[in-house]
């Protein structure tokens, strides 16, 4: 019989569950560090919300542990790529709380708009001071929502039942999907210059840390009002509290924080700040909801194997694993190969399967490859939910099946249609299950996918290799392997590089100025 843990408080409804599928379970939240490390050897599943931090230390005494199950949809206390590496599924409930998260910001636009809080206290203090919270309404006014997916968009919804009008800007986010939705989709400098509310719901990733920064809050309307019921670290924190002071900024509502837990922090105590403990999926819908979830999820895969909103493992069943891994792996980075180069909004995916490939169950492999695509800008996506985060974006994603015609017997091609251009990537498994790069933009090359590239376009002129290894050897930046492909004599030409550690921005922009040189991109793997 499978066994449980559970460390953080779940519902007894969660518990009974895994009891009445004929799961074992034990029920000890509160456990310190040194106590859970003693006994998570004796488990085959573990049932966490956001208390127990699931670390690299951690998982090398869990020697039984298969799976992990967040009641929630956040992951940062999971060591992911651990858990991984150890092959323990990583699962979470992406959508129990998201109306529940989508509520507590329109609230705390209430609360901003009127000053509630304050009127509040003041009122309890018996003073009475009725000409003091001079309030503004909501109808008219301008919201602007930066991430429009399954939160934002109901967000939207809700804003727009208050009769206000509301700009959306997110990368993914079609133009036909924004009709749908009634938003008017919009670039991020004129969302800030526009918008007299501001909420945030997207993830934090290198290119949203700090998207509320000092420079992007100089380009809001004085007077601009910022709700961030999101994460932590997309908001210059000084940078806010220096608009508040100034008034610049009318009010900000905040209910996550950089650092938590947040005991103490400079805008605590301020008269323009509503701030509340990361609240956003604290109602008891969320919370039994997400509790029963991962119950079941946990439960499926233990007893059939079943995976359900893996984080690290697509959906498949246990006999196709063997089979489809290695393609999986090459779906997956085809897509962090295409989803690393896109800069504009994503209007459609194809992907095209050839030879023997092609007869597989397909599923697996296109949510592999579209989480890729997705993941550098929404980091929360998985193989799982991939489809549905694409969806709700307008993305049209088709397949293609065929025979073989070229010289592979079997491969795969990643084509990506964004508002500004066409790029595709193609790729296949060699014989010892490697996955390599066999083609890009329809030129052929063949290169290994490995955790440091440089991706360069530029025009096939004399000159070019020696001017780029003479910068790159004046960095300190050491080559590994350099292949090349190009369209013909003078043509275009594409060097895919692969280089030991990380290349700084400043040696990027060197490599631009080359005067041959169209793009260049440093790419992880």
């Amino acid at each position: 019989m499978p066994k449980v843990l559970i460390s953080d408080q779940l519902s007894p409804a969660a518990v009974q569950i895994f009891k009445d599928r004929g799961v074992e379970v034990d029920v000890k939240p509160g456990l310190s560090k040194d106590e859970l490390a003693a006994i998570i050897g004796q488990y085959d599943g573990l049932a966490i919300r956001s208390n127990t931090k699931v670390t690299a230390d951690l998982l090398k005494h869990a020697t039984r542990l298969k799976v992990v199950g967040r009641a929630g949809i956040g992951v940062d206390n999971v060591d992911i790529p651990a858990a991984t590496a150890r092959g323990i599924i990583v699962m979470n409930t992406p959508f129990g709380n998201s109306i529940t998260t989508a509520e507590h910001a329109i609230a705390l636009m209430f609360a901003l708009a009127r000053e509630i809080p304050a009127a509040n206290a003041s009122t309890h203090a018996g003073k009475w001071e009725k000409n003091r919270f001079m309030g503004v309404e909501l109808t008219g006014k301008v919201l602007g929502i930066v991430g429009c997916g399954n939160i934002g968009s109901i967000v939207a919804e809700r804003a727009l039942g208050l009769r206000m009008k509301v700009l959306a800007f997110d990368p993914y986010l079609s133009p036909e999907r924004a009709v749908e939705l009634g938003v008017e989709k919009a670039d991020l400098e004129t969302l800030l210059t526009r918008a007299d509310i501001i909420t945030l719901h997207t993830p934090l990733t290198d290119k949203t840390r700090n998207i509320i920064s000092a420079d992007a809050i100089a380009k809001m309307k004085k007077g601009v009002r910022l709700i961030n019921c999101a994460r932590g670290g997309l908001v210059d924190e000084g940078a806010l509290k220096a608009a508040l002071d100034s008034g610049h900024v009318a009010g900000a509502a905040l209910d996550v924080f950089e650092v938590e837990p947040a005991k103490a922090h400079p805008l605590f105590g301020h008269e323009r700040v509503v701030a509340t403990p990361h609240l956003g999926a604290s109602t008891t819908e969320a919370q039994e909801n997400v509790a029963l979830q991962v119950a079941e999820q946990i439960s499926d895969y233990l007893l059939t194997g079943a995976i359900t909103n893996a984080i690290n493992m697509p959906s498949i069943t246990a006999e196709d694993a063997k089979r489809l891994g290695p393609w999986i792996s090459l779906a997956e980075k085809l897509g962090a190969f295409a989803g690393q180069l896109t800069e504009s909004s994503i209007k459609s995916v194809e992907i095209v399967y050839e030879g023997a490939v092609a007869d597989f169950n397909l599923r697996a492999l296109t949510q592999a490859a579209l989480a890729g695509l997705l993941r550098p800008v929404l980091s929360d996506v998985n193989m799982v939910n991939a489809p549905i985060v694409a969806k709700e974006r307008g993305i049209s994603v088709s397949e293609v099946r065929r025979g073989q015609q070229g010289i592979y017997d079997s491969y795969m091609l990643l084509r990506v249609e964004t508002e500004r251009q066409k790029r595709d990537v193609a790729g296949t498994v060699f014989g010892n299950g490697a996955p390599r790069i066999i083609q890009v933009k329809g030129i052929a090359m063949e290169a290994a996918f490995t955790p440091h590239m440089l991706y360069i376009t530029n025009e096939d002129k004399p000159g070019f290799i020696g001017k780029l290894g003479t910068l790159l050897g004046n960095a300190k930046v050491n080559i590994a392997s350099f292949n090349l492909g190009r369209t013909g004599p003078g043509g275009d030409a594409i060097a895919l590089v692969e280089v030991d550690g990380e290349v700084p921005e400043g040696v990027i922009e060197s490599i631009r100025a080359i005067d041959v040189v169209r793009q260049a991109k440093a790419l992880k793997f």
